[in-house]
């Protein structure tokens, strides 16, 4: 397949390229070679994109709601028709098997288009009887929106910034990651395919100083970003100085907390799915795995094997379910943190190493016997490796477990219901799991707590973020005024 895109850029419902800007090497995870190249977009592309998405911006909100979700409904059918094309792609951008993909990425993009077309036709305000007065409400969109994607699920997170910003009747200009620039761009095609007025959904390549460039622009009223606490500090800052609206998606060092009654099957996938998946490259992973030391060597014994099941390969070969880390710079972070966990005493149960083939490849890594205050238990690695920390009581594992600056996801795996609901009830995070991890249904709202986040994506809930409320008060009879 083409995997060179048309373009860089997709501006006012075409493909735009400008090769004055800063090439960008698209490179294949799993052998390292270059298969494309795309130009960041300089301030005469950026200011193209804006002045698109704001004349857009004017036509697609003076269209009903029923309108507007007919267009993301008929995206979403034409993304799962292609849903292999399109898992093909985002493989090649992201090195994440093909088993993976085909299952989660284009699926879950199309999801998100077809749940908030759904709800388009249903923004409405509400009525406030006041007596003979009353006050109504109407719900507006915010303008012209800007999202910010991560490297991860590029796909994806277009989409889910795209959907609800679009079914309020916003425009948007997303940046995807230099690192994962092709998705976003057959996102932007197939919206506007299935009827999309030019200017709606814009895609614009780069670095840090674009993202920078749309986030100060005074037409931006929105910005969406996935990505890092330290990214998410500075764009969150640039935006509040202009006062507008922000949804910050960013990281975390999640507790996920097996307690000695759990069925041990269970909680070891939920541990394999909350580390191993996607490479480990998740922000929402449940990272610091803290074992009841009643099974906490039944766990490990159990993990280590299931471990060996692991298919680390060619990302195309549907068998593979294990691929290479999204770039040799992080690959390079990740081997880091591995030599980190041996220095500060943590005990290696699996893995530890890069696999000698061409590529970024990490084996799947286990540590036991960590303490709180080792490194690899208290920063984001976000690759696969796993801290397994042993506890006694329940008490003692809710102090622990909310003993972070972040606070995205926590999970419980236990037979005791009543337990479950109660431990999740004191863990200071945002999106939580009770005998699962990392379901991301597009019903359910995502995002974290603490430093990982503000606001809401998914749901209705990403709604409120997406569009603002006016009252507006009606008076029947005269009005009295002191003089």
């Amino acid at each position: 397949m083409q995997l060179q895109p048309t373009a860089s850029h997709f501006i006012n419902g075409e493909y735009v390229e400008d090769t004055s800007g800063t090439p960008i090497d698209i490179i294949y995870p799993a052998t390292g070679a270059v298969i494309g190249r795309v130009y960041a977009a300089t301030p005469a592309i950026v200011d193209q994109a804006l002045a698109s998405a704001e004349a857009g911006q004017r036509v697609w909100a003076k269209m009903s709601g029923r309108e507007r979700g007919r267009v993301l409904t008929r995206a979403a059918m034409i993304m799962r028709e292609r849903n292999h094309e399109l898992s093909v792609l985002e493989t090649h951008d992201t090195g994440k098997p093909y088993q993976e993909t085909v299952a989660v990425d284009a699926t879950s993009g199309a999801d998100a288009l077809e749940y908030f077309g759904g709800l388009a036709g249903s923004l409405t305000g509400e009525h406030i009887p006041l007596g003979e007065d009353w006050v109504y409400t109407v719900r507006e969109p915010l303008g012209v929106c800007v999202g910010i994607g991560a490297w991860n699920y590029p796909t994806q997170i277009a989409c889910w910034k795209g959907a609800p910003a679009l079914a309020c009747g916003n425009a948007m200009v997303f940046k995807p990651s230099e690192t994962t620039p092709i998705c976003a761009l057959k996102v932007a095609e197939i919206l506007h395919e299935a009827g999309l007025p030019a200017g709606v959904y814009n895609v614009v390549q780069g670095m840090g100083e674009v993202g920078a460039a749309l986030v100060r622009d005074p037409r931006v009223a929105k910005v969406s970003l996935t990505g890092s606490v330290p990214t998410g500090k500075k764009v969150y800052a640039a935006a509040a100085s202009e006062m507008k609206y922000v949804t910050m998606e960013l990281g975390g060092k999640s507790p996920l907390v097996i307690f000695d009654d759990a069925d041990v099957e269970n909680a070891v996938g939920g541990a394999i799915l909350g580390n191993f998946y996607s490479s480990g490259q998740v922000c929402s992973n449940g990272t610091r795995v803290f074992v009841q030391r009643g099974i906490k060597e039944t766990f490990l014994t159990r993990l280590a094997e299931r471990l060996k099941d692991a298919v680390i390969g060619d990302p195309l070969d549907e068998a593979t379910s294990f691929g290479p880390m999204v770039s040799e710079a992080q690959m390079n972070i990740v081997l880091g943190y591995m030599d980190k966990g041996v220095e500060e005493g943590a005990r290696l149960v699996a893995g530890g190493n890069r696999l000698d083939r061409d590529g970024f490849y990490l084996e799947p890594t286990v540590f036991a016997d960590v303490r709180d205050d080792m490194t690899i238990a208290r920063e984001e690695i976000f690759g696969p490796v796993m801290s397994v920390l042993d506890f006694e009581s329940e008490e003692e594992v809710i102090v622990r477990a909310n003993a972070t600056e972040f606070g995205l996801s926590a999970g419980v795996f236990t037979k005791d219901l009543s337990r479950g609901h109660r431990v999740i009830g004191q863990l200071q995070a945002g999106s939580c799991f009770i005998n699962s991890y990392n379901d991301a249904p597009v019903e359910a709202p995502f995002g974290g707590v603490k430093m990982s986040g503000v606001g809401r994506e998914n749901s209705k809930e990403a709604i409120k973020n997406f569009s603002q409320v006016k009252s507006v008060y009606v008076r029947m009879g005269d009005v009295e005024s002191p003089f």
